[in-house]
């Protein structure tokens, strides 16, 4: 384990120009919107984001990495933002394999055999499962906030939370169509946002079925998270909704039916884990000891380092964006 630099950072070129288009994939007709920065014969790496976030929350960075020569592109992920969401009332079309999916038709139309990927939250976990089914496809992984877990075979995954934590918890209180997002609109899109950002509570994160606060109640925003960031964010969720991330959440023990074939599989690709100490995830009982104590190498045996950062919470990439580019340009530097 090491811990994060204090310097030396990535710098972030501000001139650097951030482009976007939709690309059609060969999935059913599925279309992503993606953002890309750097020059197209750059070794590309593909930027995932995780809930409740955009192709945005990875905007520092990739101006980081065009500054150091690579193809730097940001989808938003099936049901966000600018990107189609298919049967949004169908939980069923997003599981691993249907996330995965897109990713694997997204490197092909973007005319790469593979990519290097830098992931975050959701982000990482569909980059853990990509990296499962296709190796093949990535070069090497930086995974941020959630490590990878091997699949069980005693427990579906939204019955061992629920016997963990209990029916608020946030995962548990998602499973429901429509509730949470009742819950959200008596909110309010931007007071939810600002709710999940600025959490910084290493503890579990509970959603209460009597109400998750006031639509009065007041979240003043970190330092690394403008006026401007937010709006942004809330005029993407005001258009789509939260039902597209939220069905990430609610394919979980879709997920684990699937993947049966992949129980206690390795993870067969370089990879550099960065977590905050005060993430939530970082907190779930047991993980700090498989992290740091053997199960987390023994599954992931290319595991090059594991980089707590002090005082960072979730939402790490936003948070220390210049420690994170470094992170991310030195160990992908390797593989060139």
């Amino acid at each position: 384990m090491t811990m994060a630099p204090g310097a030396g950072a990535a710098d972030e070129d501000q001139t650097v120009a951030i482009t976007h288009r939709t690309v059609e994939l060969g999935t059913g007709g599925v279309r992503l919107h993606v953002a890309e920065a750097g020059p197209a014969a750059g070794p590309t790496v593909l930027l995932l984001h995780g809930f409740p976030e955009l192709w945005y929350t990875w905007r520092h960075q990739m101006r980081a990495l065009a500054a150091a020569g690579y193809r730097a592109v940001a989808p938003d992920l099936r049901g966000y933002g600018g990107s189609d969401a298919p049967a949004a009332g169908d939980p069923g079309q997003y599981t691993a394999l249907h996330v995965v999916g897109d990713l694997v038709a997204l490197i092909d139309a973007l005319g790469e055999k593979t990519v290097f990927v830098a992931a975050h939250d959701w982000g990482a976990l569909t980059a853990w499962s990509l990296c499962l089914f296709r190796p093949d496809k990535v070069r090497a992984l930086v995974a941020l906030s959630v490590a990878y877990t091997p699949r069980s075979a005693a427990r579906k995954p939204v019955e061992g939370l629920r016997a963990l934590f209990g029916d608020d918890f946030y995962i548990c209180r998602i499973q429901e169509p429509g509730a949470v997002e009742a819950e959200f609109a008596r909110l309010g899109t931007e007071l939810v946002l600002r709710k999940f950002l600025c959490c910084r509570s290493p503890g579990p994160l509970f959603i209460p079925k009597s109400g998750w606060g006031s639509p009065d109640d007041e979240v003043p925003l970190p330092s690394w998270l403008t006026e401007e960031d937010l709006k942004y964010y809330t005029s993407e969720f005001e258009k789509t909704g939260f039902t597209g991330g939220l069905n990430y959440y609610r394919a979980l023990n879709k997920t684990w039916e699937l993947t049966s074939p992949w129980t206690a599989a390795e993870i067969n690709v370089p990879v550099k884990f960065i977590i905050g100490d005060l993430d939530l995830t970082y907190h779930n009982p047991g993980i700090q000891d498989f992290i740091h104590k053997g199960g987390f190498k023994k599954f992931v045996p290319l595991l090059d380092d594991v980089v707590v950062m002090k005082d960072v919470g979730h939402f790490i990439n936003e948070e220390k964006p210049k420690e994170v580019s470094e992170h991310i340009i030195s160990f992908i530097k390797k593989f060139n």
